[in-house]
């Protein structure tokens, strides 16, 4: 069983925004400055969800940047515990740090406590639940274009919604653009052959979910997509997590962080206009 989002330090700071309950869902809201819900961002998160402060945090960041953004609790309050992020797969030079027996301890883990909640969040499960999140927004007084942001497990559900509306029940879901950082378990083709969105991608060269091979064939699989705009951005020496768990003491790490975030809120600024 794969790591699908563990690696990356957690970011000091105090979140700006509120929380309410939408369509159900717990979820944080950072609000423009104007409060205008013109452009309305979901951001789906990684597997340690919406009261992570590194989530909320970049939430206000694209707030700041004028957009109407909602984090709402995908997982119902089964979040797994931030502790499992430092157990499982530190910052590289902590990495280097670690004991054979360490490393061979924190693998354990892995199988242990992802398995299971994989399965429990799902794919049948999570995606009705964030089809009836932006239904739920798209009849919002004032909701104009809605984008997905989302991180590592969250990613693949951005890319997902980037699809289109659903057609299996009615429209349901699908978003008029979308961002995804580092997305993990994702199925080349399977995910992208249907995507029909704007969609932009950011991935680190030491991404240990998504190796060269994988990385190549949606490269390959998107640049035959002329009509569609699209783009891939490779930061090098980044790994899993750092668009959103950066290590802040490193300044190439701080950076590459900062960047991913102008990405994709360059993104959005253009396609949710």
């Amino acid at each position: 069983m794969s790591s699908c989002c563990l690696s990356g330090a957690v970011h000091e700071g105090k979140p700006s925004g509120r929380t309410d309950t939408i369509g159900g869902l717990d979820t944080y809201i950072a609000e423009p400055k104007d409060g205008a819900k013109t452009k309305t961002v979901i951001i789906i998160s990684d597997i340690f969800g919406w009261e992570f402060n590194n989530t909320r945090l970049l939430a206000d960041e694209y707030a700041k940047a004028g957009f109407y953004v909602y984090l709402p609790d995908f997982h119902k309050g089964d979040s797994l515990p931030v502790s499992f992020l430092q157990n499982v797969e530190p910052p590289l030079k902590k990495q280097a740090e670690l004991t054979m027996t360490e490393k061979a301890t924190n693998a354990a883990v892995v199988p242990t406590t992802l398995g299971p909640w994989l399965v429990t969040h799902r794919e049948g499960v999570t995606r009705p639940l964030i089809d009836g999140f932006i239904n739920t927004l798209r009849m919002t007084p004032g909701t104009n274009k809605i984008g997905a942001v989302g991180f590592c497990w969250g990613g693949r559900y951005a890319i997902l919604q980037a699809h289109g509306p659903s057609q299996t029940q009615g429209e349901v879901g699908g978003v008029d653009a979308a961002f995804a950082a580092h997305p993990s378990l994702v199925a080349v083709p399977g995910d992208f052959d249907p995507v029909s969105k704007p969609l932009s991608m950011a991935f680190g060269t030491k991404d240990s979910l998504v190796d060269d091979k994988t990385r190549g064939g949606v490269i390959d699989l998107m640049s035959k997509k002329t009509e569609l705009p699209h783009e891939i951005r490779i930061y090098d020496d980044q790994i899993h997590g750092f668009a959103l768990r950066s290590d802040w003491s490193s300044d190439a790490d701080k950076k590459a962080m900062d960047e991913a975030t102008r990405q994709g809120i360059e993104w959005l600024n253009k396609y949710l206009a």
